[in-house]
């Protein structure tokens, strides 16, 4: 019995090191360029270590830039990783107005590019990994309208102008809080990083432009926490609702504080391993589906701690 167990056991440890070592062969040799927006936020850093985890696992070497918000940066920087010989560009775009140009150098070099959260308008990749914000936007929108009675002056902090999200999570979260007429959006502003600083400043701003403000939605989780410190220092003397989105360790952690009351939470380690096997399939010859989009869950204190325990 002891003996057959004992083989068993070898033959399972083999197979593992087999698939292991198969899962390797898979990116031996290839290397990786992961174009990032802005590795300030979170978000993208989540986004960047299960990449670069995932890839290592899968034999890959993953070179990584970080455009810090700055669309000609990145431009320049694909540029290089392009002289560097990858074989495959991992692309999150730091702005909208440049954002072809980098798809159209890679492909004119015969470079598979994988978008991941934002699409390149008129050039886009040859597969785009992205959270699904018109419906989770909405849903958080409704949500609001429920907790709020259906009444008050909001505001949007928008992320960077025309970016995928940006667009999206706007058209979404005004869907949802027009089932509330009592609702009014009196104030929006546009942030250039999704970023606390910006979130933090621009609410104080608004806040003190109007002071009945009760709803301040932070279209990423960094400016929601800016948002968030901002009502904390005005002291307005009401309720001011602060939701956000992506679902960062920061904004979850808000959530289950009462910092924010509520967030989306995206599947962020899970779309960097996607992009990972999207490069794995287009350097194999397959075609990935051209738009690959993950559904984000509305996160409050109710359901936090389960994305605490095990971020998706």
């Amino acid at each position: 019995m002891r003996t057959t167990f004992h083989k068993i056991a070898l033959v399972a440890g083999a197979a593992a090191i087999a698939f292991s070592g198969a899962a390797q062969a898979q990116g031996q040799g290839k290397k990786i360029g992961l174009a990032v927006a802005n590795l300030q936020a979170e978000f993208f850093n989540m986004i960047k270590q299960s990449i670069e985890a995932y890839g290592k696992q899968k034999g890959y070497t993953v070179v990584t830039v970080d455009a810090k918000g700055d669309a000609t940066t990145q431009v320049n920087q694909i540029q290089d990783l392009l002289t560097q010989k990858i074989d495959a560009l991992i692309y999150i775009p730091a702005g909208a107005t440049a954002a072809a140009v980098p798809v159209k150098a890679a492909r004119a070099a015969g470079i598979p590019v994988v978008n991941v959260d934002r699409n390149a308008d008129g050039a886009p990749g040859d597969t785009f990994i992205h959270g699904e914000s018109l419906k989770a936007t909405r849903e958080l929108g409704e949500w609001v309208c429920k907790q709020t009675g259906g009444k008050g002056n909001a505001v949007i902090i928008h992320g960077q102008k025309g970016t995928t999200p940006e667009i999206d999570r706007t058209k979404g979260f005004m869907e949802g809080i027009s089932k509330c007429p009592g609702i009014k959006v009196t104030q929006e502003q546009f942030t250039e990083r999704w970023a606390a600083d910006e979130g933090n400043k621009i609410a104080q701003d608004m806040l003190q432009r109007d002071p009945s403000v009760s709803i301040i939605f932070g279209q990423a989780d960094g400016i929601a926490l800016g948002a968030a410190q901002a009502v904390k220092l005005a002291k307005p003397g009401h309720k001011v609702w602060v939701v956000g989105y992506d679902g960062d360790i920061g904004g979850l952690k808000a959530v289950q504080r009462g910092g924010l009351d509520a967030t989306v939470t995206q599947p962020t380690f899970t779309m960097g391993r996607m992009a990972v096997d999207a490069v794995t399939d287009l350097l194999a010859g397959k075609k990935p589906p051209a738009d690959q989009p993950k559904d984000g869950v509305l996160t409050t204190k109710d359901n936090v701690a389960k994305f605490l325990k095990a971020h998706p």
